[in-house]
């Protein structure tokens, strides 16, 4: 019990009682967005610098004023940069907008059917930026040599896919994330590619640190219920983790104590 008490999430230094992230694209207005990331009961709340006014654009809306700096840590994100070069202009726009603050969301991406990490460019990106002094959490792929090279660079967090951004086709290989996270000392959070309560507990009950969703809130029919129902799948499947499944077994054994039975 003490232990389910202490469980926390710790990203660079920082300590967070949600383990899951959200993002804040595609909601049909900003009183969504807001209602969702409350019900998710979310800490760190992810946004796409490209593509969402944070004070860049003084005559437009300003998300800021829905989802507060002083409530939530914002991870401004390089969604949709296809070279390093982008990333890292884009992660020092952040920090300029975001008063030096210097959590980023790197995110490079190979082409615009899959939205799948380009490599290269990623770990380009990676090594300037955390030479830069930024605390990097990555987007990546389920390769384990990649996330330790991330790792090993100086990224705060690798967040390998569980499938691809915006799919909802759930985690399709869970053994490469099972050995990333055996050979991880940093958190692995699976990012991209969870739909449903379902997937997002799964990634919890193989031990993942977190997980980082979209999509499979905003798009749903009732964001805010959806929003609801993660929050509590992902504590579900924390809780699984923690508390160790049963072995799997070839055969049956009965559920009733076999001491005491009537003979006869």
């Amino acid at each position: 019990m003490a232990e389910q008490q202490n469980d926390s999430l710790v990203i660079a230094g920082t300590t967070y009682n949600s383990r899951l992230l959200v993002g804040t694209g595609k909601y049909k207005d900003m009183d969504e967005t807001r209602l969702a990331i409350e019900a998710s009961g979310a800490e760190i709340v992810t946004l796409a610098v490209r593509r969402t006014n944070i004070g860049q654009n003084p005559d437009e809306p300003n998300l800021l004023d829905v989802i507060s700096p002083e409530k939530y840590t914002i991870l401004p994100n390089t969604a949709g940069c296809y070279d390093a070069a982008d990333a890292v202009r884009t992660c020092k726009l952040a920090r300029e907008l975001l008063d030096g603050r210097d959590l980023v969301k790197l995110e490079v991406l190979g082409d615009q059917k899959t939205l799948y990490p380009n490599i290269v460019e990623t770990l380009k990106a990676a090594e300037e930026l955390v030479k830069d002094n930024f605390k990097v959490m990555v987007y990546t792929n389920d390769d384990p040599i990649v996330a330790k090279q991330l790792e090993e660079m100086g990224c705060v967090a690798v967040m390998p896919l569980g499938s691809l951004i915006g799919s909802g086709l759930g985690i399709l290989n869970p053994h490469n994330i099972r050995i990333i996270m055996e050979n991880a000392n940093v958190p692995i959070l699976v990012d991209a590619g969870v739909g449903t309560p379902s997937d997002a507990a799964f990634a919890m009950e193989m031990g993942c640190e977190g997980v980082l969703m979209n999509t499979a809130i905003a798009a749903a029919q009732n964001p805010v219920l959806m929003a609801s129902a993660m929050r509590k799948a992902i504590e579900a499947g924390r809780e699984g983790y923690l508390a160790g499944r049963m072995p799997k077994k070839a055969y049956a054994s009965a559920s009733s104590p076999m001491e005491g039975l009537i003979v006869g």
